[in-house]
């Protein structure tokens, strides 16, 4: 009895286990994006400034959805830039950049961003990310960051 109620269970696991993952659904959210306007490097470490770009992607096929604010933040917490003020509309598997320059080093190697966005009903959750990169002399970096929900 003891056995096959564990062969039954293990089952049960490993069927749970290899169904496909389902996309998470969300009527709204604020997310944290970090970002680097500059990393450091060398000995003296010194600053290798970046070309910072945002990327918000609604990844619904149906349903729209609107950016309420993009707010870019210094590493002391201080707003450095408001990129959206107002209701910006996304339709369905649309992107919105949003660009940093390389020699805007005012946010510091621990920028971010706070993207907040809504929509009328529960859809796909948006990839939000940041990408850097910079290239000096004959060297180049590049990297990039998720975003985090800090809000539903």
């Amino acid at each position: 009895m003891k056995r096959s109620f564990i062969a039954f269970a293990a089952c049960a696991l490993l069927a749970c286990s290899s169904l496909p993952a389902h996309a998470d659904m969300s009527k709204g959210q604020t997310l944290y994006v970090p970002c680097y306007s500059h990393i450091y490097h060398g000995v003296k470490t010194r600053p290798f400034d970046l070309t910072i770009t945002l990327t918000v992607r609604n990844t619904d096929t149906r349903r729209a959805m609107r950016l309420t604010s993009v707010d870019y933040y210094g590493s002391d917490g201080k707003l450095l830039k408001r990129f959206v003020a107002g209701e910006t509309a996304m339709g369905p598997l649309t992107t919105r950049e949003f660009v940093v320059d390389q020699n805007d080093s005012a946010g510091g190697a621990g920028a971010s961003f706070v993207v907040r966005w809504r929509a009328d009903a529960a859809m796909n959750e948006p990839v939000v990310e940041s990408v850097m990169i910079g290239t000096a002399n004959s060297q180049g970096i590049s990297f990039s960051s998720r975003g985090v929900t800090i809000q539903e």
